[in-house]
């Protein structure tokens, strides 16, 4: 992991500001009503870098599928069990799965697929939740996560 990019990650966990109703709703227009769910439990600077992820993503794979693009809004969503702070992640981040949450937060992805599936996700998003699928799709999902 770049240090710029855990300094540019900080930064916006601890400046960033809630969703708009606009916002919402274009988060609202990509996904699942189960979906949703999932991504209100994300904490508001988790929920503002899942829609950049996603303006991103649609930059690089303007013809992206939903189920694609549900999967850069979701990409994080593994997260949530973590119930780590963001200096927490931080840490987590530089000094791997040393304990049991830190472990949690680096095999996030796995995570999270996991619960998009218990969700009823389509198999696709979770699949690029993952990080496995098209690797065209796989790339720019991990292209768009690299702000």
């Amino acid at each position: 992991m770049k240090l710029w990019h855990l300094i540019k990650r900080f930064i916006g966990s601890v400046t960033a500001a809630a969703l708009t109703n606009r916002e919402l709703l274009e988060v609202q227009t990509v996904l699942l009503a189960a979906e949703q769910r999932l991504f209100a439990r994300l904490a508001i600077a988790d929920q503002r870098h899942a829609l950049l992820v996603l303006r991103r993503f649609d930059e690089l794979m303007p013809s992206a599928s939903v189920v694609a693009r549900r999967a850069a809004l979701l990409h994080d969503i593994g997260k949530t069990v973590t119930g780590l702070g963001t200096l927490a992640r931080v840490v987590a981040t530089i000094v791997g799965p040393r304990t049991d949450r830190f472990r949690q937060y680096v095999e996030h992805e796995q995570i999270g697929a996991e619960l998009l599936a218990r969700a009823g996700s389509d198999p696709v998003t979770v699949a690029l939740v993952r990080g496995d699928g098209e690797p065209t799709t796989v790339n720019a999902l991990h292209k768009a996560d690299d702000i």
